[in-house]
């Protein structure tokens, strides 16, 4: 397919057998869906890199002059993190979570908070796939220490975070800035999401008084989220801007408080979403646009930009928005949006993954005619910036990981959409899980209906695609 000009710890020659050995099975009588889902993950390996300081997923395949030790840069680390936590082998993630910790302040400019992130969110959803508690345990002082840096580093005193769009890695968005401390409703969300996973680790931890710290932060940043940051004319989340206001403009950051669960389930917040397939909102042609379209600025920034946040499609917000769409379908009650809204815009999603006919996966789109807007360059190629499989696994197909021994699965797939699909060889609590729906019971000859097996034992049994939550099989110790 492909010109190999960059071969990182996985060549190609090599791809299939690690990939065999590593990733989830996905089959499904979608064949957009499913190419998809293997090209992303073919695309994974191919920045999986291994250095003196451990392994590491890069985000650009060639080097580029803003990164830092070994071409690493932690803007996508959340994406990569929620990607890789379902890859067989844990030393990967492992290692390359460790190295924002410890490796990269041996470079002379460290660079982990040189964009905005979730990572004490992702290690924890990670966590509840692997159960590693020692790995969990082992981070925990570095996590809060992490956190605290970021309250010294972008706290307004008011509650609130700034953050340059450009530290967002969205840089000439709408309504950012590199000089104005604008509150965000990314940094503002990711520290809520942060802040809710360390009260969660602490208790892991024993620790009641960092545990209830981080509960008592988690609530401060919610009530001022939803306070400040809520335009209830045009209900929507927008940028609080420096110098007083929120910024007019509706933009795809303000669906990211749903990625962490932090809105009420009231209609009120849920009448954002009626922006999401609006064509005049942020439905496109080829996708999510990363600002509303009615907006007079849209798409203008671009002239002599190394990117756009303005209007164009980016994976990255993509990812963000699917995955807070798929928690108010499974999390909320009060909302108008379907099971169909979200599998044909993910569908969309992974219909974008092309170029001249073959796979491709670049930096940003234009939205109506899909083309990718850094032309040829190279360093475009296989842009490791978003996630894909993982909502795959955890949305569509529904797998929710717990910190308990019970295995819950909420389908997204709506009624009467697939006939049979098979999710195999996940690796879910040191166990080899198998999801398989099955309507006429031809496909799979394990008769008709919703099966799921742990270890090749069945543990669920049901004739509807519906939500269940079966109980995994104690194994010996």
């Amino acid at each position: 397919m492909e010109p190999e000009d960059v071969k990182n710890f996985v060549p190609n020659d090599q791809a299939f057998d690690w990939l065999s050995q590593n990733i989830p099975l996905f089959e499904c009588p979608d064949s957009v869906m499913e190419a998809t889902y293997y090209y992303r993950w073919w695309s994974f390996r191919k920045h999986l890199k291994q250095t003196p300081d451990g392994f590491i997923f890069t985000e650009f395949i060639t080097p580029v002059g803003h990164a830092g030790k070994h071409n690493s840069i932690s803007c996508a680390l959340g994406h990569h993190i929620y990607e890789g936590r379902w890859l067989h082998n844990s030393e990967y993630i492992d290692q390359y979570t460790r190295f924002w910790f410890t490796g990269d302040k041996n470079q002379a400019k460290p660079r982990f908070h040189q964009f905005s992130s979730w990572v004490g969110d992702a290690v924890y959803n990670r966590y509840l796939v692997n159960q590693n508690k020692t790995f969990l345990l082992s981070l925990v002082d570095n996590l809060d220490a992490d956190y605290k840096v970021w309250d010294q580093e972008k706290s307004l005193g008011n509650g609130l975070y700034w953050q340059f769009d450009v530290r967002d890695g969205m840089e000439e968005s709408m309504s950012g800035s590199r000089k104005d401390k604008n509150a965000r409703p990314t940094i503002n969300s990711y520290m809520y999401g942060y802040a809710q996973a360390m009260n969660r680790i602490a208790t892991i931890a024993n620790k009641p008084e960092m545990a209830k710290a981080y509960a008592d932060k988690a609530k401060q940043v919610k009530s001022v989220v939803l306070t400040q940051l809520w335009d209830e004319e045009e209900n929507f989340f927008k940028t609080k801007l420096e110098k007083g206001g929120l910024h007019p403009a509706r933009e795809a950051i303000g669906y990211i408080p749903w990625y962490f669960n932090l809105p009420e389930d009231s209609p009120k917040y849920a009448k954002a979403w009626e922006q999401l397939t609006d064509p005049e909102g942020f439905s496109s042609p080829w996708g999510l646009t990363t600002a509303e379209r009615r907006d007079p600025t849209f798409q203008t920034r671009g002239s002599g930009h190394g990117c756009e946040w303005d209007g164009p499609i980016w994976p990255f917000a993509s990812t963000q928005t699917l995955k807070g769409l798929a928690n108010l379908l499974n999390n909320y009650q009060r909302h108008d949006q379907t099971k169909e809204q979200y599998f044909q815009t993910l569908r969309t999603y992974a219909l974008s993954h092309q170029k001249n006919g073959k796979p491709y996966l670049g930096e940003y789109q234009d939205e109506t005619t899909g083309y990718w807007l850094k032309g040829d360059n190279p360093r475009s190629s296989y842009y490791n910036h978003s996630g894909f499989c993982d909502l795959v696994i955890n949305d569509l197909i529904g797998l929710k990981p717990r910190e308990d021994n019970i295995l819950e699965v909420k389908p997204l797939i709506p009624e009467g959409k697939w006939d049979w699909f098979c999710l195999d060889n996940v690796k879910y609590h040191n166990q080899i899980i198998t999801i398989l729906w099955d309507k006429t019971g031809k496909k799979y000859g394990k008769g008709k209906g919703f099966r799921i097996f742990a270890n090749g034992k069945q543990i669920h049994n049901a004739k509807k695609l519906a939500p269940v939550q079966a109980k995994l099989p104690r194994q010996a110790s």
